[in-house]
């Protein structure tokens, strides 16, 4: 496993790169330079569909009560978004200093992840050579430093920061809120069309045409005569396509709402997720690394039981005194269970399971009395049953 895979970030480079290794091109001043993304070309002709659909389709093929409601409230919301989002995109959201300093006809070096991971250190920009503020970060994409920099939007084709981070915000409100009233218009004309479509042919065009079979697009202006598989065709490809949108625009704005629960930015989120999933890899590479036994507490280990170490071999060669010992050991406490079950709690000399005989305590006696006289006042000292159940004197040994 690979402990270093994710670093945390750091605010300087390791390594200054040389300006002849590094690459040029201009910055970008906001979402109209080229090259145009291909996400922002997406988005435009996902507009431009839906407001056709809309506004030359659906709309007039409602009854003349919720015809021009429908006119006002769908104009409305659709000319709200186009100009936030023309806004959003036509800001510059770089920092002062570097509107201030850069030339944006003249190229800058890029920035290459692959040579130089981090470009800044203590506010300075090491690429666009300008001091910046905290909360600045320099785009890979645009080639510039942003300010209080949130992410670089595919859509809009800029980044999104402190400039036009509301600019973006009212944008993604009104789009989800044109989305899902077109898909409510929709799914009424879709389901009306099924169960009785004269509700839907109250244009006094469609008044003339006998049977519901054919239909007329784009009226009054521009009518198109369209069999009644066509306009459901067309319908229901506009209901996923809507259906599709307004799933993206909901997760989209649910993000951005609990960012603001949690009063971070969209970049600052993404490094608390790379710190903690670095935080986890590293506990899970030490827990790899701990042993769960030594060699050495094994060596010393001692088991009285045979089978779970069957292969006694490897201890003798080992360490010799050590398989003695434990085999001597071993030894002592199987006989002393065995004298336990027959309740044999005999203190002669015929009983074996006693861990200190009796001459073992005599000769103690007599070796104490030889450093201890009778005439030197030092009495000596009681014994210790070997079984613990009482203090033996010596007249007692004796007996």
């Amino acid at each position: 496993m690979n402990c270093t895979k994710w670093r945390f970030r750091r605010p300087a480079p390791e390594t200054v790169i040389s300006k002849d290794e590094l690459a040029f091109r201009r910055p970008r001043v906001n979402g109209w330079s080229c090259p145009p993304g291909a996400s922002q070309l997406v988005g435009w002709l996902v507009y431009g569909f839906l407001a056709t659909i809309s506004f030359g389709i659906h709309i007039p093929l409602l009854p003349r009560p919720w015809y021009h409601v429908a006119y006002a409230t769908l104009g409305t919301v659709f000319i709200v978004h186009f100009f936030t989002h023309v806004a959003a995109v036509t800001v510059d959201p770089a920092d002062a200093s570097v509107r201030a300093k850069v030339n944006y006809s003249s190229p800058l070096p890029l920035f290459d992840r692959s040579k130089q991971p981090h470009v800044i250190k203590d506010q300075h920009c090491f690429l666009c050579d300008v001091q910046v503020g905290p909360r600045v970060k320099h785009c890979s994409s645009c080639n510039k430093c942003v300010e209080d920099f949130d992410h670089h939007c595919k859509w809009l084709n800029t980044c999104v920061g402190g400039r036009n981070y509301w600019l973006f915000f009212s944008a993604l409100v009104s789009a989800l809120v044109g989305v899902l009233l077109l898909f409510t218009l929709i799914l009424f004309v879709f389901v009306q069309h099924i169960r009785d479509p004269h509700i839907l042919r109250t244009a006094p065009q469609l008044g003339a045409l006998p049977g519901n079979s054919t239909w007329l697009l784009f009226l009054p202006l521009a009518p198109i005569e369209t069999s009644s598989a066509g306009l459901l065709t067309i319908t229901f490809i506009a209901l996923m396509l809507s259906t599709i949108c307004l799933m993206l625009l909901c997760h989209l704005l649910c993000f951005h709402l609990f960012l603001f629960y949690k009063g971070i930015s969209t970049f600052e989120y993404v490094k608390l997720k790379k710190q903690e999933k670095s935080r986890k890899q590293e506990l899970e590479c030490r827990n790899s690394k701990r042993p769960s036994k030594t060699p050495q507490n094994q060596e010393n280990s001692i088991d009285c039981e045979p089978t779970k170490y069957p292969s006694s071999s490897n201890l003798v060669s080992k360490n010799p005194l050590t398989f003695r010992l434990s085999e001597t050991l071993c030894s002592e406490m199987e006989s002393f269970k065995k004298s336990v079950d027959n309740d044999k709690f005999r203190y002669g000399t015929e009983n074996k399971t006693r861990g200190i005989s009796m001459s073992v305590i005599q000769n103690w006696k007599a070796s104490n009395e030889e450093d201890y006289p009778s005439g030197s006042g030092n009495s000596l000292p009681e014994t210790q049953d070997p079984l613990g159940s009482s203090i033996m004197s010596p007249n007692r040994s004796s007996q």
